[in-house]
């Protein structure tokens, strides 16, 4: 995103804010409540427009495009607070990931035309080969909303991992976890980044950001206010400034 900003009926929610995504990355956008880091989110993933500057994915405008648009462009998404179909099982709501990826609609599944009844195969396999690198496999007839916190955040990564995505934004990961899990899901997504996908995080938990990120930003009041390794960042005046803090809370 080039110069990128937000305005919310004359509240400044981001001003000016520029940054790149690299190929097989973990980068963190980190700063405190109202420093604009859901707002970035929204405004990549096509929730709001942008009030100004520019935001580009793989050589693609999305400053314009829906939110459709943009994640068969390649850009999922993940929620703070999970968003599962709570009474599908765990394989059917990975399975409607594979929605931005097919052709079959509701006509054709309706008639049971032999090229929609294998499209469906071969979604279903799809599914089940992310819930088995997940570790999930043993669970899929389980109802999603039955699982703990810690494994519906696993579907929620299944279920964007089966929109073929080249770049995942995962809001607050870790929020809810206890330490053995959050120790855990650091680990997968250092896996999941070793497939070619990049990742873009928000997240609070600064242990898990600093052992995770590659690189990462910091926002504050909708500013960027610093930007480089998870070593760089933690010694910066501004960001230890903006957590009211010493660098030892960045631990």
């Amino acid at each position: 995103m080039n110069s990128v900003s937000k305005c919310f009926a004359g509240l400044q929610a981001l001003s000016d804010v520029s940054f790149g995504v690299r190929e097989r990355e973990i980068l963190a956008v980190i700063g405190p409540n109202g420093a604009g880091k859901t707002t970035l989110f929204n405004l990549i993933t096509g929730v709001f427009p942008a009030t100004g500057g520019a935001i580009r994915f793989d050589g693609l405008d999305i400053g314009d495009k829906s939110t459709a648009a943009i994640a068969r462009a390649g850009v999922s998404r993940t929620f703070q607070h999970t968003h599962l179909f709570r009474s599908l099982t765990v394989l059917e709501n990975v399975m409607f990931g594979r929605h931005y990826r097919t052709r079959a609609g509701i006509l054709a599944c309706g008639l049971r035309l032999p090229w929609a009844q294998h499209e469906e195969v071969a979604i279903r396999t799809r599914a089940m080969n992310y819930l088995d690198q997940l570790g999930l496999a043993d669970k899929c007839n389980h109802i999603a909303s039955e699982l703990p916190l810690g494994e519906q955040r696993y579907i929620e990564l299944a279920r964007a991992l089966a929109t073929e995505p080249k770049l995942i934004l995962l809001d607050e990961p870790a929020a809810g976890l206890n330490e053995r899990e959050t120790e855990e899901f650091r680990d997968l997504l250092l896996r999941v980044r070793e497939s070619s996908v990049a990742l873009l995080i928000i997240e609070h938990h600064m242990r898990f950001v600093m052992e995770v990120s590659d690189r990462i930003v910091v926002l504050n009041f909708g500013t960027k206010i610093a930007e480089g390794s998870p070593a760089e960042v933690r010694n910066v005046p501004a960001v230890i400034d903006a957590y009211l803090g010493t660098e030892e809370e960045l631990d």
